[in-house]
């Protein structure tokens, strides 16, 4: 059977045409596709030490009222090598509104000391209020107003005790030992720009404090919890009335970026609307700022989200470290760490999946219970167990997977919490006609950038695409897709062309069930449906909706991936890449762009298919916020989901945009096709496909699509490159994280080597591929079973030495 090829998911076309192509092959090992995540704060995540972390020592109030608010400290017995930044995780940040529960740092932690220029910028900020704060804030409020919100942030979430000689906190009446707080004094109302200090005080300490002390239940005010309870707040800063909906909309944008979410905006609905326009209400979130939304704090009450406050040190509810995985895919990764932390999968999440062919660092988030971070890091190496601490410190991570760099956290990542990926790609046997070749194709990537197609691992490897699949269900044509499913693909393990034969060619259900491993999922789920069927197989739909759902998304997901790249190679086709054209979409106001579009929900639902997380569209979202679970996820609190507002290009419109601002939908009942040609050719490819474009309601629910925007280019954030030799193929050309702090031997190129290398430094935005980036430049075709085909016939394969391949196989 043909395996499948770029052309048969839509991929077909090149900008720099004029570039001769550059010979090269990708992948040749895994240490020639390092990917390293970029968080939301813009650092690129590396592996800092390898030694066992040690919690502070502080006690749980101390840690509460931490600067750093939202992380508590765990310092590694191993220190990183001289020169490298040994500051701690910054804080994650949520664009979309989310935040950590982090207060203004007064002063950086000790950890935090950078010994390189290049952190100058970063001690800067470690201000409480850096000066680009007061200049960000400048083009949308007074001199006057900004002076408010400075004191506002500088108080921190909690507002200021405010004397009132003990009778804010006094309880009008104590019976049998519980305390009854007094209704607190109406605050007075807000001037202008003036914020409000809370005046409720702390309850009552002593004999007479009844239950509202550390770990009992306080007064009203102070929540269940005594001491961490919260006092309410009614502290705001009001801008001066805005006219402009872009102002406004750049005002609550402004507030968000620079202050992570800690700080709140809203539109002022207390006074009627007037000509001037609206006002904006600055406050502290109720999220973000240090004050528990649930019950307590205190030692025998509840911690944040109503979740059980026995976790081992009053230490935050989450762990984040850091991990670097060698040829293993996302979700292999975390269901081996779960299995060695004992815990679900569904206790870890990370900010976006990576490639398996490679080796990748990233962050991950633990939903802790009452593990520390020592008993993490134990867990997670085999100390005590299968192995020593000795050789923890000296060897390779077990079976591909090394975790680092440990810190308590409020909250847990979740996808879409990155701002993209940092890559170090190494094209090995390279062939070039000349040097001047190789620079101008580096060059067309670095100023014209590429075609920002889907790559080839969201359609699969085997011989069936999972879009054909997809294609399948949104027809509702149920048994052909079972039958695509099940269907035989080269290149499969044995026993799974064992199973599939006995039920395929024998027509034996048992057999098949016996031989068919657990870890391919939808086929066993068929399999075991007309099992408990009796081996009827008539009800299609019911077998296939045992599937479990985020499998069954990501078949459709897929199918919305090839229609983009097969509409996107037309558009190419039609009108080339240089300039927009009448007809195109671009995003119709920028507050489309501060949603971080280019994080597609499509992508986005792609990869929580991969990882195991429920998501479909916009759904998932409205269901999300009727969950009563605040603390299992930040992702409670995202906001409803809004369609976003595009336009047709008009002739007029044409010098207002670049190439760079055209987008492209993925199908689906919330978007809006091209205008003109070649909006009809969209429409037509989808009829041809046997699909009505405009309408994407499905019965079953699952299938029914919302559809989104992607942009057809992809600039890099980041090129550089470099050329070099080698003889042996199995000598690596660059360094794992891992490898460094083990001390391993660097990367050595040999001058008089038989073989050119090309290397490649790119940083790409979140939902953009690198093997797409990578086509550009070799115009050849990037799907696995193609790449592996050079590189067996590759030249250099010859001078392969006996020592090389062991570590290759070590890798």
């Amino acid at each position: 059977m043909q395996r499948i090829m770029e052309t048969d998911v839509g991929i077909s076309e090149y900008i720099g045409h004029d570039v001769p192509k550059i010979e090269g092959i990708i992948k040749q090992r895994f240490t020639d596709f390092l990917v390293f995540e970029v968080d939301l704060d813009s650092q690129v995540i590396h592996l800092k030490s390898l030694g066992m972390p040690e919690s502070s020592k502080k006690s749980a109030g101390e840690q509460s009222a931490n600067a750093a608010g939202d992380t508590a400290d765990a310092s590694s017995a191993e220190q990183p090598p001289a020169g490298d930044v040994t500051h701690t995780e910054s804080d994650v940040k949520e664009t979309k509104a989310i935040a950590l529960n982090a207060v203004p740092e007064t002063a950086p932690p000790a950890t935090e000391v950078s010994g390189t220029a290049a952190d100058a910028h970063r001690v800067k900020d470690d201000e409480p209020w850096p000066e680009r704060f007061t200049e960000s804030l400048k083009p949308f409020l007074s001199e006057d107003v900004i002076s408010h919100v400075k004191t506002l942030y500088l108080e921190g979430p909690e507002p200021p005790f405010v004397s009132d000689s003990g009778w804010g906190g006094r309880h009008s009446k104590v019976v049998d030992g519980k305390g009854e707080s007094s209704e607190p004094s109406a605050p007075a109302p807000a001037s202008e720009h003036e914020h409000q200090g809370g005046d409720q005080g702390r309850g009552k300490r002593g004999r007479d404090r009844g239950r509202g002390g550390r770990g009992g239940r306080g007064g009203r005010d102070g929540g269940r919890g005594g001491r961490g309870g919260t006092r309410e707040d009614h502290r705001k800063v009001l801008s001066n009335p805005i006219a402009s909906k872009e102002t406004r909309t750049g005002l609550h944008k402004i507030v968000r970026d620079l202050f992570g979410g800690k700080l709140d905006t809203e539109t002022d609905t207390t006074a009627p609307a007037s000509d001037e326009g609206s006002r904006i209400v600055i406050k502290w979130s109720k999220r973000g700022g240090g004050s528990s939304r649930g019950r307590g704090g205190g030692r025998g009450g509840r911690t944040e989200g109503g979740r059980v406050g026995g976790e081992r040190g009053g230490y935050p509810p989450y762990i984040h470290f850091t991990l670097q995985k060698t040829n293993r895919d996302t979700q292999d990764a975390l269901a081996a760490l779960s299995r060695t932390l004992h815990c679900s999968v569904k206790d870890l999440s990370v900010a976006g999946t990576k490639d398996k062919r490679g080796v990748t660092v990233q962050r991950v988030s633990l939903r802790r219970g009452n593990k520390t971070v020592e008993d993490v890091w134990k867990m997670a190496n085999g100390l005590g167990g299968k192995r020593s601490m000795n050789e923890i410190l000296t060897q390779r991570g077990e079976r591909g997977v090394r975790v680092a760099d440990f810190n308590y956290r409020k909250a847990s990542l979740e996808l879409g919490m990155l701002k993209g990926n940092a890559f170090v790609i190494t094209l090995r046997t390279v062939r070039v006609n000349s040097m001047e070749t190789l620079d101008k194709a580096m060059n067309t990537i670095k100023t014209k950038g590429f075609i920002n197609y889907y790559g080839m691992q969201r359609f699969g490897t085997a011989s069936i695409p999972t879009h054909s699949i997809g294609l399948a269900l949104l027809k509702g044509d149920w048994h052909r897709a079972v039958s695509l499913i099940l269907r035989n693909r080269p290149g499969e393990h044995p026993d799974v062309v064992a199973a599939r034969n006995a039920w395929l060619v024998d027509g034996d259900l048992d057999k098949a069930l016996e031989l068919m491993p657990r870890r391919v999922v939808a086929e066993r789920c068929i399999l075991e449906s007309y099992k408990k069927q009796g081996g009827d197989t008539r009800n299609a739909m019911g077998s296939l909706s045992t599937i479990p759902r985020n499998l069954r998304l990501m078949y459709v997901h897929a199918y919305q991936s090839y229609v983009w790249n097969a509409i996107v190679s037309e558009r190419m086709r039609m009108h080339g890449a240089e300039k927009p054209v009448v007809g195109d979409l671009v995003f119709d106001e920028p507050s489309s762009k501060v949603k971080g579009v280019e994080e597609d929900d499509t992508e986005i639902a792609l990869e929580a298919a991969e990882v195991g997380i429920i998501a479909d569209d916009k759904v998932a979202n409205e269901d999300d916020a009727k969950d009563g679970d605040a603390g299992r996820s930040s992702r409670r609190s995202r906001k409803a989901w809004e369609p976003s507002k595009v336009k047709v290009l008009a002739e007029g419109d044409l010098d207002k945009y670049s190439i760079f601002d055209v987008i492209m939908p993925l199908p689906g009942k919330d978007v809006d096709y091209p205008g003109g040609p070649l909006g009809e050719r969209y429409r037509e490819f989808l009829r041809k496909d046997g699909l009505d474009p405009e309408n994407w309601v499905r019965k079953q629910k699952d299938y029914s699509l919302g559809g989104s925007y992607r942009k057809i280019l992809h600039l890099p954030k980041e090129l550089s490159w470099a050329v070099m030799k080698y003889t042996d193929p199995d000598v690596a050309l660059a360094q794992s994280d891992e490898d460094n702090l083990l001390g391993m031997p660097p990367p050595a190129t040999d001058e008089n080597g038989k073989f050119l290398a090309l290397q490649i430094n790119l940083q790409l935005g979140t939902a953009a591929y690198a093997t797409m980036a990578l086509r550009e430049v070799t115009k050849t075709e990037t799907s696995s079973h193609y790449q592996t085909t050079l590189t067996q016939a590759s030249e250099d394969q010859k001078y392969r030495t006996t020592e090389a391949v062991e570590i290759e196989g070590a890798e």
